[in-house]
């Protein structure tokens, strides 16, 4: 993966002014990236290439394992090496993984183990380990926190604008458009430029995609997701983090959108900072995750008074698997 000509990040939309003889010099804010990962070790792989040819290096990738001590052993001593074990057991990733090795070594990594909570992924939790290991090394108030997931691969140029956005709203919730790439060669994938990247990924048809230098201010909070997203430690303490009671799949990141808006905090989607989903299987409706979602769902409802992810609740009654018990939704009798 090699770096294309950078895109520039979002600028000022309103009139623009000159420092003063006696201002000091604008020090560039830090920021720290947190992905949460259990397996996908090759998506990963591919996530810290792409963030090694960022535009602005952040201070460190913080990686939580969710139950996953290959990770560790992946990424000892701070970057992968050719003898580290790989999720893949094919010549082909074993490879892949040795050039990764060398593509990242300035890439700085700190790598944090958490365990199963009651058998579930605890993806809230993680991120919340992340997060304060992250502030930990951030001490300007313009420095930054940013949250990609495993399977999002980032363009050189995501950090960068998501920090340029941050200068301009700096208490707002900032989101960057994900795209998605169709299923390809893993060869293919590994050799291709952020530029082919861009042509071979569509856009989410459901939410906004602004271009490069674009910023959209007072988002829709229904349409926030964590797959890419970035706030200053003061939004991020006045949101208050992820709430830990979700375990497992589904209603984390609603219910820390609704908790933004519920404090104030505006959404806003941030072009340039672009990430690309990495294909991988997955069913429709998800029925692996039903219990999780009744689960996560009754706790949503009971803090929000309505149910997150209706579209996957009315497909699984469609198939028989959940009823409507009054305003609450659950396991249909066998």
């Amino acid at each position: 993966m090699s770096r294309p000509s950078p895109t520039g990040p979002p600028s000022p939309t309103g009139p623009s002014s000159s420092p003063g003889p006696s201002s000091r010099p604008r020090t560039t804010p830090r920021a720290v990236v947190v992905t949460a990962v259990h397996s996908r070790h090759t998506h990963l792989r591919r996530q810290r290439t792409a963030l090694a040819l960022s535009d602005q290096s952040p201070v460190a990738h913080v990686v939580v394992a969710m139950e996953d001590p290959q990770i560790s052993a992946q990424l000892a001593v701070d970057q992968p090496t050719s003898n580290s074990p790989v999720s893949d057991s094919t010549a082909s990733d074993s490879a892949a993984s040795d050039s990764a090795a060398r593509a990242d070594a300035g890439l700085s990594t700190q790598v944090l183990e958490i365990p199963r909570s009651s058998g579930r992924l605890p993806l809230a939790a993680a991120r919340n380990l992340g997060a304060a290991r992250a502030l930990e090394q951030l001490s300007g108030p313009d420095d930054l926190l940013i949250f990609l997931d495993v399977d999002c691969i980032p363009d050189p140029g995501l950090i960068s604008a998501y920090i340029e956005a941050s200068r301009l709203r700096p208490e707002d919730l900032l989101c960057g458009p994900v795209a998605y790439l169709p299923e390809l060669p893993g060869e293919v994938l590994d050799a291709a430029t952020a530029d082919q990247l861009t042509e071979w990924a569509a856009p989410h048809p459901a939410r906004p995609a602004p271009a490069p230098g674009e910023i959209l201010t007072h988002g829709e909070h229904a349409l926030f997701w964590s797959l890419s997203f970035a706030v200053r430690r003061i939004v991020w303490e006045r949101i208050g983090g992820f709430d830990e009671a979700y375990t497992g799949y589904g209603a984390e990141d609603t219910d820390f959108s609704w908790r933004a808006r519920a404090r104030g905090v505006e959404l806003t989607w941030v072009g340039g900072a672009c990430a690309y989903h990495q294909h991988h299987p997955v069913s429709r409706p998800p029925v692996e995750h039903l219990t999780d979602i009744l689960r996560n769902g009754a706790i949503f409802a009971d803090r929000w008074g309505h149910w997150p992810m209706e579209g996957w609740l009315q497909e699984f009654e469609r198939l028989g698997l959940v009823r409507r018990d009054g305003e609450d939704w659950v396991l249909s009798e066998s």
